[in-house]
């Protein structure tokens, strides 16, 4: 027979030795960790989405407003509206503007944006702009999350199917758990060297949709801008696969608009061969396809925003409508604050002093609803969406409700 297990005075020192061990390291690591960061409020009652306003209004007055300095347009993810500004992501009530859930993390945030009925908010730490945290519209819970290096500072967009978070040295791509499909650029600490085409590169624009990646960047030793198209999610995420890639002559300037199916449309300025600035559409190797020359040359933050079945991209002065079907401009309206937005089949566009209510097939105005804004022309965009019959208008750093 066995002789019975015996317990000496080194095992209980040792044991000792070990939970003492568990009781310091644990308040340490709490004390270190994202969660103790982390204030989470969820909704009591849930926001619930809004039926679509049958009809233009008549008049808008403005019902309440909110800073929002981390997005760049409002937020309507699952019934609510959704600002972030100073480390706190928040869901608002539509009609009344108050608080429903509440997202707090003792980081400054980098940016916000909504996709797949969520908002994604992007917190920086030392590794730049690296937490992200994926937020359910309607309550606020914590759907997924993802770290990893990134630039300081960054943009993101969203096509529907994926978000694209660029920086100026490199760019990541989403899929609705927020698992990376693609990381584009600079790579820190690569698995595998010589996985990415080029090196050295500062990218300056990008847009996307379900099948295709636009970057506008710019190589050492190259002429001008390069516009490079890619799958959004290849088979290795850290291999990326061109569709095709080609320097933009001399210009440098060049924006990525926007891309529909496998088209892309690129803003080009005027180059040293005294050509036009241009509106240029590629196609899905990112051969030019057509061009349109443009009377003038666009601001410094030209935006684009679909609508139905028509692009509409705000050039700094007016509204341009491309047509989704190929890209090219169908009308134009001039004297635009914004790109505008779609109510009851009606196309609502931000001017001086008022919203002009636009026919989205001509361009022609149907009618205008005064609204007072003093505070808000600038260079910057107004972006402006819907719920229910609550138009939101983001100016700089705020979001406007009007009814």
């Amino acid at each position: 027979m066995l002789a019975p297990e015996r317990r000496r005075r080194g095992d209980l020192l040792v044991a000792a030795a070990i939970a003492t061990a568990v009781a310091v390291a644990v308040p340490v690591i709490w004390l270190h960790s994202d969660a103790r960061g982390t204030t989470s409020v969820t909704a009591e009652h849930p926001a619930v989405e809004q039926p679509p306003a049958t009809a233009v209004p008549d008049r808008l007055t403005e019902i309440w407003r909110h800073p929002s300095g981390a997005t760049s347009a409002p937020l309507t993810p699952g019934g609510a509206v959704v600002a972030a500004d100073d480390g706190t992501v928040t869901g608002l009530d539509p009609a009344s503007g108050r608080p429903i859930w509440s997202y707090q993390r003792n980081m400054p945030l980098c940016g916000a944006d909504s996709a797949w009925g969520t908002v994604v908010a992007v917190y920086r730490d030392r590794r730049g702009c690296s937490q992200v945290s994926e937020l359910a519209g309607s309550d606020g819970a914590r759907r997924a999350a993802r770290t990893s290096y990134a630039d300081a500072a960054l943009t993101l967009h969203t096509d529907g199917t994926y978000v694209v978070a660029q920086g100026d040295d490199r760019l990541e791509v989403w899929r609705s758990d927020l698992v990376r499909t693609l990381e584009y650029g600079k790579v820190i600490a690569p698995q595998e060297p010589n996985s990415q085409p080029r090196s050295g590169c500062e990218l300056h624009s990008a847009t996307s949709s379900g099948t295709r990646l636009a970057v506008v960047e710019r190589c050492p030793g190259e002429a001008g801008d390069r516009l490079t198209v890619l799958d959004p999610a290849p088979k290795d995420s850290q291999k990326p696969e061109e569709y095709g890639s080609v320097v933009l002559g001399n210009t440098s300037g060049a924006r990525a608009l926007a891309a529909v199916g496998d088209r892309i449309v690129v803003y080009r300025p005027g180059d040293r061969r005294a050509l036009p600035p241009r509106l240029v559409v590629y196609g899905p190797t990112g051969a030019q396809l057509a061009e349109q020359p443009l009377s003038a040359p666009m601001g410094e933050h030209p935006v684009a925003v679909r609508a139905g079945t028509i692009i509409l991209l705000w050039t700094g002065a007016a509204v341009v409508a491309l047509r989704s079907s190929d890209l090219l401009p169908a009308w134009s309206a001039i004297g635009a604050l914004g790109p505008g937005t779609m109510l009851a089949g009606r196309l609502l566009i931000p001017v001086v002093d008022a919203v002009a209510v636009l026919d989205p097939a001509t361009g022609q105005e149907v009618g205008r609803i005064p609204v007072r804004r003093a505070d808000s022309v600038g260079l910057e965009p107004i972006m402006s969406s819907v719920v229910g019959d609550v138009v939101l208008e983001q100016r700089a750093g705020e979001l406007v409700a009007l009814r």
